[in-house]
């Protein structure tokens, strides 16, 4: 999506950093706030909705109040949603004009007349309605996948900050110009995000108590190695013949 804009190589950091920045200060005061305000874990974790902040809510507010603060939540989870969808879109968009999908033609074509990936976005919305179906049959299942995105968020982050650490060391003279940079307190940042993405690929693996059962054993480590055998194999067979990327599609503009 960065290049759909103009000085995307300033902008786009810039919008990152301060996005991060100023959510997390807002998330970090809603945190402090609601465990102030939080009675007993226990009960909290054990609410039969399933969802501990309605129990806070119920402490002190009656059912309207409730209502209210639930929808301030949920209306902004829905309009994620339609970011999120268009951010995976995109990215499939171009993983397959990349030519690193199967059917990558068919999955990359954009729409003359809207002029957008019209086919990425609609595969993107059936995987994640197929998948929602999962919670239907097993929530283990369903849970599993959904942990499933931290481990691999993590993980493609170490191999990006990884690979961007080696460069500024090995061969620094490699690296392209920057519009936007952390200058020489970037490489000390880099360093200490890798070493926070290991430590939550690590955690995000173990399961949530002791000695855990099959109904509460932690899979996403199970589907973890079965998706990096497949993509490996994908990439062994069909991939390292096909693959050109990273391809990309700017506007010069003189």
């Amino acid at each position: 999506m960065s290049e759909e804009f103009k000085d995307a190589g300033r902008y786009v950091p810039i919008a990152i950093a301060w996005g991060y920045f100023g959510n997390g200060i807002l998330a970090l005061t809603i945190i402090v706030g609601f465990l102030l305000a939080l009675p007993s874990v226990p009960d909290a974790l054990n609410n039969s909705t399933g969802f501990p902040f309605l129990y806070v809510f119920r402490q002190f507010l009656s059912t309207s109040g409730v209502n209210g603060l639930t929808a301030i939540i949920l209306i902004p989870v829905i309009f994620s949603n339609i970011l999120f969808n268009a951010s995976t879109a995109r990215q499939t968009y171009a993983f397959a004009r990349d030519r690193g999908l199967p059917f990558a033609d068919w999955i990359s074509r954009v729409d003359p007349h809207r002029r957008i990936p019209v086919r990425a976005i609609a595969l993107s919305c059936m995987i994640s309605g197929l998948l929602s179906l999962i919670n239907i049959g097993s929530q283990v299942a369903f849970n599993a996948i959904i942990s499933l995105n931290v481990a691999a968020l993590m993980y493609t982050y170490a191999v990006s900050i990884s690979c961007v650490i080696y460069r500024k060391i090995a061969c620094p003279e490699t690296l392209p110009p920057r519009r936007w940079s952390l200058g020489r307190f970037g490489l000390g940042i880099n360093i200490i995000g890798l070493l926070y993405v290991i430590f939550a690929v690590f955690w995000s693996f173990w399961p949530p108590s002791p000695l855990p059962s099959a109904r509460n054993f932690n899979w996403s480590v199970v589907i973890f190695v079965g998706v990096f055998i497949i993509s490996l194999l994908m990439y062994l067979f069909q991939g390292r013949r096909h693959y050109v990327g990273p391809v990309v599609t700017v506007q010069r503009s003189d």
